[in-house]
């Protein structure tokens, strides 16, 4: 027997979804405190996938996951993080030591550093890991959903 769902939540849960995503983006781009928020903006991602889970249900949250699978997105996120170091290394410098660089446009030129790109990674890390773990929590009680992530 599937639970009763709350159908304020339900009505609630999409333009909070949204603003709990944009939100943790600007927290990715802005940080909590300077640099990056990589980790902080990963945590808010989850509470928006948590949110959709408990208005929705389990397998409609882990749709709306980008990839639509927690591990592959905390993998990507990984592999995003680790591949951060490689540009000062193969310039000659220590592994991890960030790059920055310009990248240039037609009439302009945009200032680039690799601690973005770990940050990223590290946000969809986060939000990858830690959402397929709270997923697979909430999924316990239901017997419909018994492989979900």
């Amino acid at each position: 027997m599937t639970p009763p769902r709350l159908v304020i939540l339900a009505v609630l849960a999409r333009p909070l979804y949204a603003l709990i995503l944009l939100a943790s983006v600007w927290v990715l781009l802005r940080g909590h405190n300077e640099p990056g928020g990589g980790f902080i903006g990963g945590l808010l991602a989850v509470s928006a996938t948590v949110l959709w889970a408990v208005a929705q249900d389990v397998r409609a949250a882990q749709a709306r996951l980008p990839m639509g699978d927690p591990v592959r997105l905390a993998a990507l996120g990984a592999g995003l993080a680790a591949a951060s170091g490689l540009p000062s290394l193969m310039e000659g410098g220590a592994y991890l030591t960030h790059w920055w660089g310009s990248l240039d446009l037609f009439v302009t030129s945009v200032k680039v550093s690799t601690v973005m790109l770990f940050d990223l990674g590290v946000y969809l890390c986060v939000w990858g890991g830690l959402s397929g773990y709270a997923l697979g929590l909430l999924g316990l009680d239901d017997p419909d959903q018994e492989d979900a992530p």
